[in-house]
């Protein structure tokens, strides 16, 4: 059994980490280690093992957010449902540590011109795509944060980048400390990340950490083994928001890896209100 990455986190540290799960496969004709009766197991040990604070995960249908409730433990909670009228369909759920942060409020968006309406479509994406923001008070330290959790379009580029304009937007309004959380399907160089970027509104975890306990490793592994290349998946801070340590895990499971993309893991501190920049 390999040790965990970063654990659980004592306060004031949180540990948070951004995770497409894959949706799940299970029909016999599709490759074993992509089935999710395989994949199960793998991805509870894990989570037991590391124990984020908080976990963005994308691809989540209803019964594989369940299990990943019932990995982290009885006090974990999540919030976030189906993209698909119903609602219905993969999720992008935050889950947390309830015996260590209170949820304030949350609420789901469209990533599309119509963000209220559940499905809806815009600017070139064929599938709906959503973002969850939910505000925290961590329960130890009185600090106040946001989290946004979001899975960029795969197929269009248009699409991506308007997305990206609009969660920066809203990111740009919060007057808590925010973290956001995603698969953003393009790397750090692409106009996406630097449309989150852009006004320093946002910060790359991952150039900012004080330690990284991993490689940079590309994290759609796709089963093979890791090696360095493109970051799609990432977590982004705003200002104050302090990175110590950043890892993306690649450690295999009973013999393999529980999903198609490998997580992204960071150890931050949340700065007081007073000392937000």
């Amino acid at each position: 059994m390999t040790s965990a990455v970063l654990g659980p986190a004592a306060p004031p540290y949180l540990h948070v980490m951004t995770y497409n799960v894959r949706r799940r496969m299970n029909a016999l004709t599709w490759p074993p280690s992509d089935r999710w009766s395989v994949r199960r197991p793998r991805l509870e040990a894990l989570l037991r093992q590391e124990h984020p604070t908080v976990l963005g995960a994308q691809e989540a249908l209803p019964d594989q957010a369940a299990a990943i409730r019932d990995a982290l433990g009885s006090s974990y909670r999540f919030i976030g449902h189906g993209r698909q009228p119903g609602p219905r369909g993969e999720a992008c759920p935050v889950f947390y540590d309830d015996a260590r942060l209170e949820l304030r409020d949350w609420r789901q968006v469209a990533l599309s011109d119509r963000p209220n309406e559940p499905g809806s479509i815009s600017w070139g994406n064929v599938i709906p795509r959503v973002a969850v923001f939910a505000r925290f008070r961590d329960r130890m330290t009185s600090r106040e944060f946001t989290v946004v959790n979001t899975h960029l379009d795969v197929f269009s580029a248009r699409a991506r980048l308007r997305a990206a304009h609009e969660l920066r937007a809203r990111i740009g309004g919060q007057e808590t400390p925010t973290m956001l959380l995603g698969d953003f399907n393009a790397g750090p160089t692409s106009a996406p990340w630097r449309a989150l970027l852009d006004d320093g509104v946002l910060t790359d975890a991952w150039p900012a950490a004080e330690a990284h306990l991993s490689p940079e490793w590309g994290t759609y592994g796709g089963y093979r083994r890791p090696r360095r290349g493109k970051r799609i998946d990432a977590i982004l801070v705003s200002p104050g928001v302090q990175v110590r340590r950043a890892a993306i895990n690649a450690h295999r499971f009973h013999g393999g890896w529980p999903s198609d993309h490998l997580p992204v893991q960071a150890l931050v501190t949340i700065p007081r209100a007073k000392e937000t920049p």
